[in-house]
C-alpha cells in the first residue's frame, strides 16, 4: 500500500471585537497555509456567525468532493477512450446541526454535467460516476452518502 503525507497549518490570532465586556466574542477568521501554496482565509459559515465574504470548512469539503469526484471521473473516462469536452457540477450538501451544537453532513449530491465527443458513449459515460465515486478518495473518506445525479450530452 501507498502512502502519502498531506500538512496545512493554522494560525489564529485575538481580535477584540464587540462592546460587551461580559462576553468573550472569538473572531472565527483565521489563515490555512500549505507550505508553497498561497495563503487561505478561512472563517465559520455566516450561519455561524463567521465572515460570510471567506471560505468555511464547510465550502472547502463540498468542494473538495466536487473536485476530486471530477478529477476521478475524468480518470476513469480517460481508461475507458471517452473523450469529455466540458464538465461541471452544482453540488449540494446538507448540514445537520444538534442542539447540543454539534453538526454533521448527512448527504452530499453532485449534480455533474458532462460533455462527450461520441454520442454512441453515452450511455457508459453516465455510467462511469459509479466508479468515478468508488475510486474518489475524498468520498471515500467520508462518512456519510455521496450521491450522484449525472448527465451527459454530446
Amino acid at each position: 500500500m501507498m502512502k502519502h503525507l498531506f500538512k496545512a497549518a493554522v494560525k489564529w490570532t485575538f481580535k477584540e471585537k464587540g462592546e460587551d465586556a461580559t462576553k468573550r466574542f472569538y473572531s472565527k477568521s483565521h489563515q490555512i497555509t500549505i507550505e508553497g501554496k498561497p495563503v487561505l482565509n478561512v472563517s465559520a459559515a455566516k450561519a455561524f456567525k463567521g465572515d460570510p465574504e471567506l471560505y468555511n470548512p464547510e465550502d472547502l469539503l463540498l468542494s473538495s468532493l466536487v473536485s476530486c469526484h471530477m478529477m476521478s471521473y475524468l480518470y476513469v473516462c480517460s481508461q475507458n477512450g471517452i473523450e469529455v469536452l466540458e464538465y461541471s457540477d452544482h453540488a449540494e450538501a446538507t448540514l445537520e446541526v444538534s442542539p447540543d451544537g454539534s453538526g454533521r453532513f448527512v448527504v452530499v449530491h453532485l449534480y455533474p454535467k458532462v460533455k462527450i465527443a461520441n454520442a454512441d458513449q453515452i450511455e457508459l459515460a453516465n455510467a462511469l460516476h459509479t466508479k468515478a465515486n468508488q475510486l474518489c478518495f475524498i468520498a471515500n473518506s467520508c462518512n456519510f452518502p455521496v450521491s450522484h445525479h449525472g448527465s451527459c450530452e454530446v
